[in-house]
């Protein structure tokens, strides 16, 4: 049996339509993926100057219930007596969303006031506004 010219072979494959299509549709996946990653990075990164800010503010309490001060006063090297080897805060922290942390030095904070802050905190709302219980 021979072909003629009315019969026509189908030939299996993908037009390049077809394939446009589907490297638009990955695209957009991955997009999304990206932008899902970002958001996670931003709240793993808050969430870690959270427990930064945290653990310093805790130790600050400790060091003054532990030695009788009171809030407000000022100790000579008050940050070096919390952080540092076998003292209440291990080492000196460093901020996971890049920023850079200061302190209040050798004043002691008051109640419901952050001995130590980060650069970020008001740029991104890196840090929550109410830390009065903290």
């Amino acid at each position: 049996m021979t072909l003629t010219n009315t019969q026509k072979t189908v030939k299996s494959g993908m037009t390049l339509i077809e394939l446009t299509v589907v490297i638009l549709v990955l695209l957009s996946l991955i997009s999304i993926l990206f932008v899902g990653a970002r958001a996670w990075k931003r709240g793993s990164d808050r969430a870690g100057c959270i427990m930064n800010i945290r653990n310093v503010q805790q130790g600050m309490r400790s060091y003054q219930n532990m030695n009788g001060h009171n809030a407000g006063e000022v100790v000579s090297g008050a940050y070096r007596e919390i952080v540092g080897p076998g003292k209440f805060v291990e080492s000196s922290p460093d901020c996971p969303g890049t920023g850079t942390y200061s302190n209040k030095g050798d004043t002691l904070p008051q109640q419901g006031v952050l001995y130590m802050t980060c650069s970020l905190a008001t740029a991104e709302k890196h840090v929550p506004s109410d830390f009065g219980d903290w």
